[in-house]
């Protein structure tokens, strides 16, 4: 009450004082909108509706009768339900069974959207396929003109060529290079000579790029998003918006690429990874992530139909292009540990560990079917890791075991033949600690680093057709920690990386030679080139602040460059898309090839010559310009010689007598 008797007597005024004017002056001009004043309450402000803009009309939906109709109201809830509240349904029925079409009411306009949006186009089975559409765009498609009338032409985009870099008549290949700090990105066409510089520029990405699996655009990571890039002058051909994106994958046809940020996601909108069209630049579909420390999440089939991911009992597989799970329900499978595609089939394989009594097991299926083409049970293990050959011809689990009776670890290798018969399986057991595996991209050999420092031994095997895996060789006392195989396979880098000091092996595993040996110190990458010509071992700014540098080996091992960059970070060959010709043509070349080899070496001479004459013509050039320079330099020399004697005032002795030429000032 005080308050409120505070209040009435500070509005009372005195009898001659006069009351204050609130009211605008009459030359005042109101131009701030209600918009802009109060939109946040308008925004909330009720609206006159009919109700209709909540509802949504779903086509294609199946024609059931009484006795069927529960159980597809069940099943239209559940999905429907996702987008918000829904209030009414409605389902014609005509001679005993269902329209084929639905009506549903929603709670608010806003989840009636949401349901068209998400969906339209999702898939119940094979043979229904929902179209939803809102109950009001129906008057939209009345009032459509009878006449038709042309669309609106869109300007093409040239994006120039993305297969460019695929017509340099040398064959050049092409890589990226971060330095400066991540302050500068580079594209170079390699040479044997030196890099050539294709375009290069300041601030192109925030934090690394990625090359897409067919080389035909590069990622660049930025706060806002991801940027692609491709044709000759690099153009930006897409852009995705994902606030503090971190991570991306691509899918191996590059329709899709896979972008994670831990900041977006929330509970009622998955915004953490978000699967992209490459070619629209729209958002396919959204998921939930917890956590990105197994990337990639989502693993991708060889032909990019199918893409799967593993969480806790259960295995879900989707399909492409509807993003929808495939046969509508994931896979349970108690316990599964780790799974991979084959790189040449739709195949997948998981391992699940043991339980009590049941042994563990490794199990090969294949979708979209999902037979189970092989099972492998194991015992005693302790953990399984899955090895894929590039083409998909063997699979190799490397099984750590605990036999009974023994206190250490034995690893096997258990080695599947996928192209044969009921799938065989051989075994290869080390009874040392294995430090890495790999097997030959193109062939049927794999190598293994075993044994503990300074007693580190490589050894070579070669899977047979009869039914052998044979040791073609090991050598003792290696300096590695890192099998690089040759993406062309048969030579091989074994490299000892970091703690190592960046010892390096050259190997020729067609008769197990050691074609050269050498170091580069603190080496921390090694990449091949496509073509298996070229091999560059890097030292990286990221994890090495000193000797930031990248070298240039051939497959020998011979050294052709060191290229010193200022605090370089990271060197990415771009990828070449798969070769158009038949293996029967590729054998035919291989057949012919003494013949293309004298055109090539001839072609190699006259580069020789004409770099060796431009290189005679360029020091030519630079010594004239010296001499021109030195005779300058001399005529100036002795025109200003008696003014220097003067300067400086010097005494000549000359018949007996000191003479001064000059006094000083």
């Amino acid at each position: 009450m005080r308050d409120t008797d505070n209040m009435e007597a500070e509005m009372e005024y005195d009898d001659g004082e006069e009351e204050p004017s609130f009211s605008d002056p009459e030359d005042f001009v109101d131009d701030i909108s209600d918009q802009e004043l109060l939109g946040d309450v308008l925004r909330d402000k009720p609206q006159e509706a009919d109700g209709i803009d909540s509802v949504v009309v779903v086509d294609n939906v199946p024609q059931v009768g009484p006795d069927r109709l529960e159980k597809l109201k069940n099943v239209i809830q559940k999905i429907f339900s996702k987008f918000g509240k829904i209030t009414n349904d409605f389902y014609p029925v005509a001679d005993g069974k269902t329209k084929g079409y639905i009506f549903l009411e929603y709670s608010a306009p806003s989840h009636a959207q949401e349901a068209v949006k998400n969906a339209d186009g999702y898939k119940l089975d094979k043979q229904h396929t929902f179209r939803v559409n809102l109950f009001t765009d129906f008057d939209k498609y009345m009032s459509i003109s009878d006449e038709w009338e042309a669309p609106e032409k869109q300007p093409f985009k040239d994006f120039g060529n993305l297969r460019h870099w695929m017509e340099d008549s040398d064959c050049r290949d092409q890589y990226s290079v971060i330095y400066d700090s991540g302050e500068r990105t580079g594209i170079f066409a390699n040479d044997v000579k030196e890099p050539i510089e294709v375009e290069e520029r300041a601030r192109w990405t925030e934090t690394y790029v990625r090359w897409s699996p067919k080389g035909t655009y590069l990622a660049t990571f930025h706060q806002r998003g991801i940027a692609l890039w491709g044709g000759e002058k690099f153009k930006q051909i897409q852009r995705f918006s994902h606030q503090g994106v971190q991570l991306i994958d691509f899918s191996p046809c590059e329709r899709y690429v896979v972008t994670f940020s831990p900041l977006m996601d929330t509970k009622d909108d998955p915004q953490a990874i978000i699967i992209w069209d490459v070619l629209t630049g729209q958002k396919k579909r959204g998921f939930h992530c917890e956590s990105s420390a197994h990337w990639p999440i989502f693993k991708w089939s060889p032909d990019g139909k199918f893409f799967a991911r593993m969480t806790q009992d259960t295995l879900s597989i989707y399909e492409t292009p509807s993003m929808g799970l495939l046969d509508k329900k994931s896979l349970k499978i108690n316990g599964i540990k780790d799974f991979s595609w084959s790189p040449g089939d739709n195949i997948i394989a998981f391992w699940v560990p043991e339980d009590k009594d049941i042994p563990a097991r490794v199990t090969l299926m294949q979708l979209p079917s999902r037979n189970e083409i092989r099972v492998r049970n194991l015992f005693n293990v302790v953990d399984c890791k899955l090895h894929w050959q590039k083409n998909g011809d063997y699979l190799c689990v490397k099984v750590d075991r605990t036999p009974k009776g023994t206190q250490g670890v034995v690893t096997n290798f258990e080695i599947f033949r996928m192209r044969e018969k009921q799938v065989p399986v051989d075994v290869v057991e080390m009874k040392e600690g294995i430090i890495a595996f790999a097997w030959e991209p193109n062939g049927s050999k794999f190598a293994v680093l075993h044994g503990e420092s300074p007693r580190i031994n490589v050894s070579f095997y070669h899977v047979k057709n009869n039914g052998k895996i044979d040791l073609i060789k090991m050598f003792d006392k290696q300096q590695a920690n890192s099998i690089f195989w040759s993406p062309q396979g048969q030579f091989l880098v074994l490299a000892g990386l970091r703690s190592m000091n960046g010892a390096l092996a050259f190997v020729d595993t067609s008769d197990c030679t050691m074609m050269n040996i050498a170091e580069h110190y603190m080496a921390s990458d090694v990449e091949w080139d496509p073509t298996g010509r070229y091999v560059v071992t890097s030292v990286s700014w990221w994890s090495h602040k000193v000797d930031n540098a990248f070298w240039l080996w051939t497959f020998q091992g011979r050294l052709l460059q060191k290229n010193n960059k200022e605090r370089f970070c990271q060197l990415l060959w771009r990828p070449r898309p798969p070769s158009l010709l038949t293996q029967e043509q590729i054998k035919l070349i291989k057949k012919d090839l003494k013949k293309y080899s004298k055109i090539f070496e001839q072609k190699d001479r006259l580069s020789q010559s004409k770099a060796s004459k431009e290189l005679v013509d360029k020091r030519r050039t630079m010594m004239e310009d010296y001499r021109k320079y030195r005779e300058r330099a001399m005529d100036m020399y002795n025109e200003q010689r008696p003014l220097r004697l003067e300067l400086r005032g010097v005494f000549v002795f000359s018949g007996g007598v000191w003479t001064i030429i000059g006094e000083k000032n």
